[in-house]
């Protein structure tokens, strides 16, 4: 079985080679300064979520994405994870970078949005399977306990339609709502950004429901910010 850090190079490979960011001098300089922050993006590859099936939309989210990862200092962290079935095995791709001289922000960048924008292909070739459930709040959770908030301002971003579905909740449903966190887990975490809430469902009324779940839930768990995005 190939290892995930391996998985990660043939997958970026899978993609050939994308474009990268332009750095200049000042940016070198600038980003030399800035305080270290982690980034943990979660790759929603659920079969109900545009993601996975809307190269447009994917591109899109993949060019947030990179240029959220552009504007890092050196020391910064990027974590990326797929998430849907509550399965380690269906999940076990992962992408981690520390930013350094050698490991450029602008680089990395240009990698992650090869990633996110290349869902659709990576999904349509079998390299990566749609997934029959979408385990927003497990994958949260792992995050939580595998990376955590400490040690430097920590921003999630779930490239997602915010539609959980699990044991926890059936959001789909109008009259469903998400579980109260049993107490602030993620205290300390700075921001939960969740990318695509409500596309697919071609309803601004639904989106704004999607919104307040996320909004109420995120401000209960700890979270000192949220923003849930439709389009951008």
């Amino acid at each position: 079985m190939m290892r995930p850090a391996m998985l990660a190079v043939a997958t970026l490979a899978a993609l050939g080679i994308g474009g990268a960011y332009a750095e200049t001098a000042a940016d070198f300089n600038e980003q030399a300064h800035l305080a270290p922050q982690r980034i943990v993006i979660g790759m929603d590859i659920s079969q109900s979520n545009p993601l996975v099936n809307d190269q447009a939309f994917a591109a899109k989210v993949g060019a947030r994405g990179a240029s959220q990862i552009a504007r890092l200092g050196f020391a910064s962290e990027v974590h990326v994870r797929t998430h849907g079935n509550y399965d380690a095995s269906s999940n076990a791709f992962y992408y981690d970078a520390v930013l350094s001289v050698r490991n450029r922000p602008a680089d990395v960048a240009a990698e992650v949005e090869r990633l996110i924008s290349g869902t659709p292909l990576l999904v349509k070739s079998g390299k990566w399977k749609a997934q029959g459930h979408t385990n927003i709040l497990a994958f949260l959770d792992n995050a939580r306990e595998s990376i955590g908030c400490s040690g430097m301002p920590t921003t999630i971003i779930l490239a997602s339609d915010g539609i959980e579905d699990s044991e926890y909740a059936h959001l789909a449903r109008r009259d469903t709502h998400l579980p109260k966190p049993d107490e602030k887990e993620f205290v300390g975490c700075a921001k939960l950004e969740i990318l695509g809430l409500g596309q697919g469902t071609r309803s601004p009324m639904e989106t704004v429901r999607l919104r307040k779940e996320w909004t109420g839930w995120s401000k209960a768990a700890g979270f000192h910010d949220f923003q849930g995005l439709n389009d951008w």
